[in-house]
Order: structure tokens, then C-alpha cells, then sequence
């Protein structure tokens, strides 16, 4: 197995890593962004034959779609405590089961109240994993490959929508449709979310197969047992790597909620709303409307379920490359520059979406329900229009929104903001998933003008108010 020799900061001691070994864990860890980007996106390709199937509104049809939300919101803020109290890869296997309930009962549901549970117990599996993915990464890996191995989770998010998307195309293609049935006289939109079941499971055989955290171990008091495990990530190094660790630890008991408030004690600090804001417009742009509905939008004007589905796998492959040329980007141009340059490419490209569908006229969709249709051009603009909004998404708001969250607070308020601000991004997710079906009811132009104007506002919220934090260490964070 391989290793890296780099000097440890702070001592004339040499720590040598068996990388291969942490780049192994690393991967088992991100398969928990990849179930996240699972399911989050496998509702795509079955939501209209689940509104068709159990007779659904608009408005319910929507909450079905981000009911999921609600359940992340509390996965993401139990998963700290428990990962505190029982481990990290406890958490890790507990996610790994709540995935593999939700598929099941997703798959069987019999209406959509209890398809609504089942989302939402797929939502807390999501929620932990957000946090326990990356906690445990940054965790086990040495300092000098912690930046790389820590990107594999974002990675890990959109090679799992990507691969809910295939599959999801893959199973209507052979069935003929989602609604028809497949394999065992079950239909095709059924086998999407049972699908689920098998990374599920994956990963939490995988999670029992690699150690804890030393971290965490060394919270409990286990310092033998945490000795053992940095062992077998280096081969030298160890006692400086514990003395490390035990510091971090003795910082973290000083931190609390009442840090991030102001020193009036009434409001929060302005680098925490900062935070929040940033997380919300994130997702105020519209970014999971095009994940979560993009083959019932294209089905709605005029596209095939075929060619629908076909069209947002490709989207999703863009979103992939992109996210990739991203983490090559973000160290040598700044967080600020792209983020300001995603705005404004999201700005034009969602502009040129609501003006497209301004020009759609209504006629009997592929359904035969009365619909809003695009003509050949429009609908080949408002694609292309699409895919360089999940472009410009992608290589800016995406990850450069995590990187900045865990980059911009101090020491002393790092993990109760984040939380925060990350709770933020999970509610405004809910609220622009519910509103999307009765707001593209009432118009596909207003909607996608409202995304336009919210990346105009975070234009202009990033160039007054967002610091650059590229090349400043932590420590130097206020």
C-alpha cells in the first residue's frame, strides 16, 4: 500500500501515511453522498406516474417530492449527537438502514401519505449522511491530502443523482414507461426506488468494515484504541497526530450556541447571517426543480418520457464534469470571483428559460392534458439554457457554498454555524420543491423569472457582503 511522508507543523517529528489505506475509508465514508444524491434525485423519473397512479394535485405532488426535506433537516442535526454518543460508523450503518426502509417502503407504498413517510424516512438517511460523511473524511485524513479526499463527498452527491437518473431512464425504457408494469407485475416507477436497496446495503457492510474515528475514540477516552486505528493509517507520527487531536477536542467542549451571537446578545453574529443567507439562495435559484422535475417539466412541453429522461441524464452528466473542473478552479481564483461568475451565468440562462417558455403556446400534451408547448426552437434554447444554468451551477454555488461555509467561521462558532446554515439550506430546499408544481401551474415563465431574480440578488449579496477566504488559514477567520 502506498504512502505520503509530509512533516507534522509543529514538531521535528516525520508522519508517513498509507494513503491508499485513507483514500479506501474515504471512499466507503462517500458513499453516503452518493445515497444522498440518490435519493434525493430517484423521485425524478417517478413523479408523474406516482401523481398518476394514486390521483394526485399539484400541491400534494410537491409535498410528496420534498417531504424528504423535512426528514434531513432532523437527520442532519441528530446525526452530530449521535455520532458524539455512539461513533461515527454507527451512524454510518444507522443511515445505511434508514435508506433501506425508505426504498422498500417507497416501493410498496399504497398512497401517498405513507409514501410520505417513507420519503421521509429516507430524508433522516440523507440528513445524517450530509454531516457524517464528511465529519468522518476530514477526520481520518492527513492534512496534506484532506482537501482532495474531502471533495470526494460532493463528488460522491452528484455521481449519485447521476446514477438515480440512469437508472430511472433505464427501468422506463424496458418497461415502456414508468407507469407500466415491469419485472413481477410491479410497475416501473416501484423498481425505481427499490433500486435503492443495493447501494444501501453496501454501505453499511462497508461502514462495519472500516475503524472508528480516532477522534472520536480519543473524546471517549479510548486513547489505546485510537493509538491502534492511526497505526493504520500511519506509519510514524502517531503520538503527535493524538496530541493534535486531544487539542481540537478540548476546543470543541469550550464552543456553544451562544457564541454566535452578538455581544448585545440579541442577534446573531453578521458572519453567521451571512451564512444562512448564502445557504438560501443556493437553493432560492432553483437548482433541485431541475433534479427533482426536470423529466415532468420536459414531458409537460412537449418532450417524449423517452427523450425527457434521456435529456436529464445528460444534465446530470454535465453536472459531474463541472463539479470536477470546480474543485480545479476554486484555490486559484477565489471563492468570491466564482461565485460571482455562476450568478451571472445563472442570471442569463435563467432568463433566457423564462423567455422561451413566454413564447409557449397551450396545447394537448403528451398525456392529452391541456399543457404549455414549446416549438422546436424554443424547446431546443430552452435546454440548451438548461444545461448552462446546471453548468454554471455546478462550477460555482455547488461546492463552492461548503467550502466557504466551513472555511468562513472561527474555531470557536465553526460547527454550531455550519449547523445552522445548513438547516437553513435544507428548509429553503422544502420551500422551493413544494412551490415549483402549483407555480409552474399557474406559469413556467414567472417561475423561472423568479429563479433569474434570485440570482441577480445573489449577485449582488456575494459582491457587498461575502469575504474571500481563499489562501487565509482558520485560525485567521474572525
Amino acid at each position: 500500500m502506498s504512502t505520503k511522508n509530509v512533516s507534522a507543523r509543529g514538531s521535528d517529528e516525520e508522519e508517513s501515511f498509507h494513503t491508499g489505506r485513507v483514500v479506501i475509508i474515504s471512499l466507503v465514508a462517500a458513499l453516503g453522498g452518493f445515497l444522498f444524491g440518490f435519493d434525493t434525485a430517484v423521485i425524478n423519473g417517478a413523479v408523474d406516474a406516482v401523481q398518476e397512479s394514486f390521483g394526485m394535485s399539484a400541491g400534494l405532488t410537491g409535498f410528496v417530492v420534498s417531504s424528504a426535506l423535512l426528514g434531513c433537516i432532523a437527520g442532519a442535526y441528530l446525526a452530530g449527537r449521535l455520532a458524539d454518543r455512539w461513533g461515527r460508523t454507527r451512524v454510518m450503518v444507522l443511515a445505511s438502514a434508514l435508506f433501506t426502509l425508505s426504498a422498500v417502503g417507497s416501493g410498496f407504498a399504497f398512497g401517498p401519505w405513507d409514501l410520505i413517510l417513507w420519503r421521509v424516512i429516507g430524508g433522516l438517511g440523507v440528513g445524517a449522511a450530509s454531516v457524517i460523511a464528511p465529519a468522518y473524511i476530514a477526520e481520518v485524513a492527513p492534512p496534506s491530502i484532506r482537501g482532495r479526499l474531502g471533495s470526494l463527498q460532493q463528488l460522491a452527491i452528484v455521481s449519485g443523482i447521476f446514477v438515480a437518473l440512469l437508472s430511472d431512464a433505464w427501468l422506463a425504457a424496458v418497461a415502456g414507461g414508468a407507469i407500466e408494469e415491469l419485472w413481477l407485475g410491479i410497475q416501473a416507477w416501484r423498481w425505481m426506488f427499490l433500486t435503492e436497496v443495493v447501494p444501501a446495503i453496501t454501505y453499511g457492510v462497508l461502514a462495519l468494515m472500516i475503524p472508528e474515528s480516532p477522534r472520536y475514540l480519543l473524546a471517549k477516552g479510548l486513547v489505546g484504541e485510537a493509538r491502534d486505528v492511526l497505526r493504520t493509517i500511519q506509519s510514524s507520527g502517531v503520538d503527535n497526530r493524538i496530541k493534535e487531536i486531544r487539542a481540537t477536542v478540548r476546543e470543541d467542549r469550550k464552543r456553544s450556541w451562544q457564541d454566535m451571537l452578538a455581544p448585545s446578545g440579541r442577534n446573531l453574529l453578521p458572519i453567521v447571517w451571512i451564512g444562512i443567507v448564502l445557504s438560501v439562495f443556493q437553493q432560492a435559484v432553483g437548482i433541485n426543480v431541475i433534479f427533482y422535475y426536470s423529466t415532468s417539466l420536459w414531458q409537460s412541453v412537449g418532450f417524449t418520457e423517452e427523450d425527457a429522461l434521456t435529456q436529464t441524464v445528460i444534465t446530470s452528466v454535465t453536472n459531474i464534469v463541472v463539479t470536477i473542473v470546480a474543485i480545479a478552479l476554486i484555490d486559484k481564483i477565489g471563492r468570491r470571483r466564482l461565485l460571482i461568475t455562476g450568478s451571472v451565468g445563472m442570471t442569463v440562462s435563467l432568463a433566457v428559460m423564462s423567455l422561451m417558455f413566454s413564447t409557449a403556446t397551450m396545447g394537448a400534451g403528451v398525456d392529452g392534458e391541456l399543457s404549455p408547448q414549446l416549438g422546436d426552437t424554443q424547446g431546443l434554447v430552452a435546454l440548451i439554457a438548461a444545461n448552462g444554468f446546471v453548468v454554471f451551477f455546478g462550477m460555482s454555488w455547488g461546492p463552492a457554498v461548503w467550502v466557504l461555509l466551513g472555511e468562513m467561521f472561527n474555531n470557536r462558532i465553526r460547527t454550531a454555524a455550519l449547523g445552522l446554515a445548513a438547516a437553513a439550506q435544507w428548509l429553503a430546499n422544502f420551500a422551493i420543491s413544494t412551490a415549483f408544481p402549483p407555480m409552474a401551474e399557474f406559469s413556467l415563465t414567472f417561475t423561472y423569472g423568479f429563479y433569474a431574480v434570485s440570482a441577480v440578488l445573489s449577485l449582488l449579496f456575494v459582491a457587498k457582503f461575502v469575504p474571500e477566504t481563499t489562501g487565509r488559514s482558520l485560525e485567521d477567520m474572525e
